[in-house]
């Protein structure tokens, strides 16, 4: 048995993490921890498991053997390289850190302790995105020249029931976050594009705010790889109805996903058209059962540190590219 710490309710998908953490056998919730102490007694009684206040109490405890963390963005540095320090197995939402000297500090402190890391990257467990990397790795498409990729919804639009949209007003506070649309939703695109196209080399992004909000609530990135794809990037918290998009062009094929459906068309197939498979491959476990695994019998996760590291590669230069109006260049890593 795995018993883990949850770390904050501040992220919206803290309530699925925990949810999933008391559906696996293999996992018992010991205690919460939040840095709003009302929030996080609440939930601790909603769970049924105690609350403590003091951080280093949860940390230093012998009996906790991993966290769960979901605390604002701009506390990921400071909580995940303490959990690293005394031991802790961890599992993050997404982003890592705000910049990649952040990341460095944390991932070299998971090294030292040997403890199993996992961040929660779930879009490349699905089907659709093995599918699409199989076909990009066996040349289906040819050579790759251009992905793009969109993943939006209306989380800051009123609506009756939400006069000032679903998403947590916190989720605006740029001193917390570090960013709106683009670090948040805008990762999804960021780390499925880093897989099919490989090592970015620069970015050139747009993140504006419509409803005036201290961070972007849409974003564009184009990003450029050493490989030579271009990628294009989009997201919103303003956009109603609009579906899940990733397309990868190549110079033999094509693939287009919206939603889980997907088609092809490639000169490498049996058709001239387009061709919707008809098995994609097994769903992956989710990134939490790949971490449970991983700490019981080192079986290797699919999402890895590199994906952590890449994905915040481009969010740091995509702020830096919409503060300074240009082109940045990503440093090699």
């Amino acid at each position: 048995m795995i018993r883990v710490a949850l770390l904050s309710k501040w992220h919206v998908h803290a309530v699925d993490y925990a949810r999933e953490a008391m559906e696996n056998e293999r996992i018992s919730i010991e205690v919460v921890w939040d840095e709003d102490q009302e929030r996080g007694e609440a939930w601790g009684e909603e769970l049924g498991v105690p609350f403590e206040a003091d951080l280093n109490q949860v940390l230093t405890n012998p009996d906790i053997d991993g966290v769960i963390v979901t605390t604002p963005t701009s506390d990921h540095t400071h909580v995940l390289m303490e959990a690293a320090r005394y031991g802790k197995h961890i599992f993050t939402e997404k982003v890592l850190a705000l910049t990649m000297e952040e990341c460095d500090s944390i991932l070299m402190e998971v090294e030292k302790a040997d403890v199993e890391f996992m961040i929660s990257l779930p879009r490349l467990i699905e089907g659709y995105y093995l599918y699409t990397q199989k076909a990009v790795d066996q040349g289906w498409l040819g050579q790759v020249t251009m992905v793009r990729c969109r993943v939006a919804h209306n989380g800051a639009v009123s609506s009756d029931d939400h006069p000032d949209g679903w998403l947590p007003h916190h989720f605006y506070e740029k001193e917390k976050t570090g960013g709106g649309a683009l670090i948040d939703l805008g990762a999804h695109p960021i780390y499925l594009a880093n897989r099919l196209a490989g090592v970015p080399k620069a970015v050139t992004a747009r993140m504006p705010s419509v409803f005036n909000t201290e961070v972007d609530d849409q974003a564009a990135a184009m990003v450029e790889y050493d490989s030579g794809v271009l990628a294009v990037l989009e997201t919103s918290f303003v956009s109603a109805g609009s579906p899940f998009q990733l397309q990868v062009y190549g110079t033999e094929g094509t693939i287009l996903i919206e939603q889980n459906q997907l088609r092809i068309k490639s000169s490498h197939l049996d058709s001239e058209g387009w061709v919707i498979p008809e098995d994609l491959p097994d769903k992956l476990p989710m990134p939490m059962e790949q971490w449970v695994r991983a700490i019981e019998d080192g079986t290797a996760p699919a999402i890895t540190k590199e994906d952590a590291l890449q994905l915040t590669l481009v969010n740091e230069g995509a702020a830096v590219s919409h503060q300074e109006g240009r082109r940045v260049e990503l440093a090699s890593h």
